[in-house]
């Protein structure tokens, strides 16, 4: 079927354009039309996800193919959105809810995602759905604030509540209720307010999986991910409080991890890498990629720009003749999955973007 395997998406050779900097969007945009285009030989029509990856990261998935629409402006997604919202919102997951309300904030923003670009309501009603069982999640009676992980009251960690912080955000940003605006914006920063004083960011300004049973600092790996997700929470409840000062913290947890998690050539890992990320962290490089991404629109730094633009050049260069990207960007990875291609495409995405790729 044409449209979903994407055989309409851009995907000719590398453009040239008068300006270096349009150059380089038109290349990394192309870049990432070839991508997607390996990427929907995964996607199962029947079941609307993706094979090789597992449910949260689908949410992933229709998270960057979002993003690449917003660029893109390419109907075939428009498709997908649509193929997977209607074989799932009724599933195995009903609305897209299950027992992680880490998983239920990926699928949150992925909706939230889809419908910036299509503006049907379906979509953000989904969003704010799913964001209203998340809520059940907070309790004040342990480690004082905080959703949990796992329905059933296990463990306080960072991604879920990152989660809920950007999804509040976002929603926030996006709803033309008042009422329903006032009450992103107060979970929102309630949602901060515990999260900054928590001591899940460390001395280094990175972030640490979560809180032990002492409620404090677990000191367990700092993950991509949990690096990448408060950037976009922080710059969405900076535009919708008007508190610029969020994106100063932001920005020092941008730097700190781009500083500590990436190699003397400036690429990007997870200490994971290159055999033992399992199933979900293939997936968390791509999300601080995206994340960063969203920071740098609400304020550029060049040094993030940089980043991007190199890893995205790397990414490139280590794909194989399938246009398959593995877990390793620095190099060849036996690792190849929807997982590993999402993550990638994710990273090229993001740097189309700050390279100055516009709608067409």
């Amino acid at each position: 079927m044409v449209l979903f395997g994407l055989l309409l998406l851009p995907v000719a050779g590398r453009a040239q354009t008068t300006s270096p900097d349009a150059t380089r969007a038109a290349e990394f945009l192309a870049d990432s039309a070839a991508g997607l285009k390996t990427l929907q030989t995964w996607y199962v029509e029947e079941t609307g996800l993706w094979k090789t990856t597992g449910w949260w990261n689908g949410a992933n998935a229709l998270t960057m193919l979002a993003d690449y629409a917003k660029l893109s402006d390419s109907p075939d997604l428009r498709a997908v959105f649509a193929n997977t919202f209607e074989r799932n919102y009724n599933g195995k997951n009903p609305n897209f809810l299950n027992p992680y309300y880490d998983d239920e904030g990926w699928w949150a923003l992925g909706w939230a995602g889809a419908y910036e670009v299509t503006h049907e309501a379906r979509y953000l009603a989904m969003s704010e759905t799913i964001f209203n069982d998340m809520t059940g999640g907070w309790t004040d009676d342990y480690c004082g604030g905080g959703i949990w992980w796992k329905k059933g009251q296990v463990y306080k960690n960072a991604i879920a509540n990152e989660l809920f912080l950007a999804t509040a955000a976002k929603l926030g940003n996006l709803t033309q209720d008042a009422q329903k605006r006032a009450k992103y914006l107060e979970w929102a920063q309630r949602e901060w307010k515990w999260f900054s004083a928590s001591g899940m960011i460390n001395s280094q300004n990175l972030v640490n999986d979560g809180l032990d049973q002492t409620c404090h600092n677990d000191h367990k790996t700092t993950w991509s991910y949990n690096q990448g997700v408060i950037l976009g929470g922080l710059s969405e409840l900076s535009k919708l409080s008007g508190d610029a000062k969020l994106l100063d913290v932001a920005q020092s947890i941008a730097e700190s991890a781009i500083a500590r998690l990436t190699d003397q050539d400036g690429m990007f890992h997870d200490p994971c890498e290159p055999a033992h990320c399992g199933n979900d962290a293939p997936t968390f490089k791509g999300v601080f990629a995206r994340n960063l991404a969203i920071l740098y629109g609400a304020g550029p730094a060049p040094g993030f720009r940089f980043f991007l633009r190199t890893n995205a050049e790397g990414i490139w260069k280590n794909r194989d003749s399938e246009n398959r990207f593995g877990v390793v960007w620095s190099g060849p990875s036996e690792l190849k999955t929807a997982a590993t291609q999402v993550s990638a495409l994710d990273a090229l995405v993001a740097a189309a973007e700050l390279e100055g790729a516009s709608r067409k």
